[in-house]
């Protein structure tokens, strides 16, 4: 599975209206497209970002799947809108996943999320160690080519993304506390 962390600056005040949009007009039709949507979060850190993941089966998938999605006519219907919320969506980290969510998966309100950075690809010995610990879930960065560039990712960062309590695996962390909306799977 590939996975987009994807994280929205929205202007001041208008997180509410865009998520409003996204649970009404975007959730179902990115579902029916085979996407995965097991995330939707205010950042309790900052009144105006919108934080998500989005999954596919893997970098083909994810290709057709945007390519449907924001060629169709929901994006078309809806895309001014949205947009008119945001100043920036392009943080995205591509990740692949080392640990999944289990299915029944409970995260608890708020949602602890861990980005952990580091100098050099993500080997599998520090996949391993990150999986043994107890977080719900595990991914590293994909370091693919976005096959679909209408959408950018950060490039080149070294990651492992942790969701849940658990350690510290880098010297140089960012932590998310993220508030699950009404549509969101993990709560």
């Amino acid at each position: 599975m590939i996975f987009e962390l994807r994280r929205y600056t929205l202007h001041a005040g208008r997180r509410d209206e865009l998520i409003s949009l996204f649970e009404r007009e975007f959730v179902d039709p990115q579902l029916a497209l085979g996407m995965t949507l097991p995330g939707l979060f205010r950042d309790a850190g900052d009144p105006d970002r919108f934080v998500w993941l989005r999954g596919f089966a893997d970098m083909p998938a994810r290709k057709a799947a945007l390519e449907a999605f924001y060629g169709g006519p929901v994006w078309k219907t809806h895309r001014d809108a949205a947009n008119a919320t945001m100043i920036d969506s392009d943080n995205v980290l591509l990740l692949k996943v080392v640990r999944d969510f289990a299915p029944d998966a409970r995260t608890g309100s708020p949602v602890t999320a861990m980005i952990h950075c580091f100098d050099a690809p993500v080997g599998e010995d520090l996949a391993e160690k990150a999986a043994a610990e107890p977080f719900l879930a595990v991914f590293r960065g994909e370091h693919s080519e976005n096959t679909f560039p209408a959408l950018p990712v950060r490039l080149g960062e070294h990651v492992l993304v942790t969701f849940g309590p658990g350690p510290a695996l880098s010297d140089r962390v960012e932590t998310l506390t993220l508030l699950p909306t009404d549509r969101s799977v993990l709560r």
